[in-house]
């Protein structure tokens, strides 16, 4: 399978300060998006959003809903190979979603964790092709990397992008210390349009079963 559609890279990631604590756990979300125009540059743009009080798995959940949502505002179908290292989105997007789905938005156990924002994630990539990529995290991949300093930053700052912006990225890339001796890692590559391979569709009822 190739890109049916324009294929645009996602590079996301999310942050919680003192996640799971009992005081308030600001958090943030960070995501990288890269096109390539027709004659073969590749442009960037950031976007992040944050939260006074909230967790990991939320901020990982809006790190989809608000990327879809920018990716979605001209009205165009896309093809999206969206990375990240959360194995709670790659795991739910590509095989807990379709069972809930099917029972109705219902766990085999119970009621779905973070419920209204996994609807609200698969309301907003529904137009679109998906192709869900996991990256380990902290490991000096530059393009996850960066997400995770948009998402800690907008953390701590508790700012938002209000859309995507132009980004900052190669900048940041070259700044950052290398120990002696060590080569920069390289910057992963726009990916190869006839090598994306879309998740299958969600049900064509996802969204009328939300609603029941």
């Amino acid at each position: 399978m190739s890109a049916r559609h324009p294929l645009i890279a996602v590079y996301a990631d999310e942050s919680c300060l003192g996640n799971g604590k009992v005081t308030a756990t600001p958090g943030g979300l960070g995501a990288l998006v890269e096109w390539r125009r027709p004659d073969g540059v590749v442009q960037r743009f950031d976007l992040w959003a944050s939260e006074p009080d909230t967790t990991n798995n939320r901020m990982a959940l809006r790190s989809v809903t608000d990327t879809f949502g920018a990716l979605s505002r001209k009205g165009n179908a896309l093809s999206v190979r969206f990375t990240t290292d959360s194995r709670y989105i790659v795991d739910g997007m590509t095989s807990w979603v379709r069972g809930w789905i099917a029972r109705g938005w219902r766990r085999k156990e119970g009621a779905v964790e973070n419920l209204e924002l996994w609807q609200a994630a698969v309301d907003a990539i529904a137009p679109h092709q998906c192709q869900w990529n996991w990256v380990k995290g902290h490991a000096g991949h530059p393009q996850n990397e960066y997400a995770n300093h948009l998402a800690t930053r907008a953390a701590a700052q508790q700012d938002a992008s209000d859309g995507l912006i132009e980004s900052s990225f190669e900048q940041w890339w070259s700044d950052q210390p290398v120990k002696a001796g060590a080569k920069r890692t390289a910057i992963s590559p726009f990916p190869d349009p006839a090598a994306f391979v879309a998740a299958p569709a969600l049900p064509a009822s996802a969204m009328a079963r939300r609603l029941e």
